[in-house]
């Protein structure tokens, strides 16, 4: 599979999770810069960095900030097998040292 096509794949993936529980999600792609997907409910806003591997880590060298034009900045790493984990902008994305995407969708509530 292209990445191209996997990166799509797997942002509609978490895209359609998010939507389920209610937020607006505007997918941006390479159009916006540095968020792949910006996240609005209840005032709130939120963008993400979409990104998938199939190994234990992830060696992320995008934004580094924790906020975005002053709204928060998460990194989305898709480990495979449903193991979709949020993190703060890092060097180093590490399986099972985020926080699940259910969950982090329930605090974000």
């Amino acid at each position: 599979m292209r990445a191209k096509s996997k990166g799509y794949r797997v942002e509609r993936k978490i895209r359609l999770m998010l939507e389920k529980e209610g937020w607006v999600v505007i997918r941006s792609g390479g159009s916006f810069g540095d968020a792949d997907l910006v996240c609005i409910k209840e005032g709130k806003c939120i963008f993400f960095q979409i990104k998938s591997t199939k190994k234990d880590k992830y060696y992320y060298y995008g934004y580094m900030q924790e906020k975005l034009s002053g709204f928060p900045f998460f990194v989305v790493v898709d480990f495979g097998y449903g193991d979709i984990e949020v993190f703060k902008p890092a060097e180093v994305l590490e399986k099972g040292k985020g926080i699940p995407l259910e969950e982090f969708i329930r605090q974000a509530e």
